[in-house]
């Protein structure tokens, strides 16, 4: 593997020999397999990438999970090094099928979460849920990176008054006269107010 020196190509063949012992005990290929496109597949992807290794883990154990992980998203000369050990060919079949189908996914999901893209705006809309013969008010919050993608969240009203309050909380805890303009802090004073009195209890005639 390029830029390795002696010791660090000692330990890098000792792990994937470890994880290839590891994937040929059993149905472990087909079961790490099925994790993987469960994964891929899944509409909570961003989410779920986050526990990939530690379920790896779970499933291989820790060494050979966390050594799955890197070969998966590693460069390709890693399988020029993997090919030198001999290993189970089904084994390196499967590797390379791996790290083409999922690899460049997870990469990206993983270096997201080391370096969170930022946010260039946002745009909140109400909307009203009937089921159950109940009216359910939600609000969908939709966020644009940097980057221009968009992601949005619905959810019940309650749910983001709960997370209103968490940040006003945390952020009232730390906050000076620098982080906050004056139109802003009017628009929140008669937000409350107007819940305030939406929520009122009604008086009695």
């Amino acid at each position: 593997m390029a830029g390795l020196d002696h010791e660090e190509r000692f330990l890098f063949r000792e792990e994937i020999l470890a994880l290839a012992a590891a994937l040929t005990e059993g149905s472990a290929l087909d079961n790490v397999e099925d994790l993987l496109v469960d994964l891929i597949t899944s509409s909570h992807f961003d989410a779920e990438v986050v526990t990939l290794e530690r379920s790896l883990q779970a499933m291989l154990g820790q060494r050979q999970g966390s050594t799955l992980v890197t070969a998966l998203t590693a460069a390709p000369e890693v399988f020029d090094e993997v090919a030198q050990l001999r290993l189970p060919p089904e084994v390196v079949d499967r590797l390379a099928g791996w790290r083409a189908r999922f690899g460049l996914a997870i990469d990206n999901a993983l270096s997201f979460l080391s370096n969170p893209d930022g946010i260039q705006g946002h745009n909140f809309t109400t909307q009203v849920a009937h089921a159950d013969d109940r009216r359910t008010l939600q609000g969908r919050l939709t966020f644009v990176r940097y980057s221009n993608e968009s992601e949005f969240f619905i959810a019940d009203a309650s749910v983001f008054l709960q997370v209103a309050a968490d940040l006003l909380d945390k952020l009232g805890t730390h906050i000076s006269r620098d982080d906050v303009d004056q139109e802003s802090v009017t628009r929140l004073k008669e937000a409350v107010n107007l819940i305030e009195r939406r929520t009122a209890p009604r008086e009695e005639a």
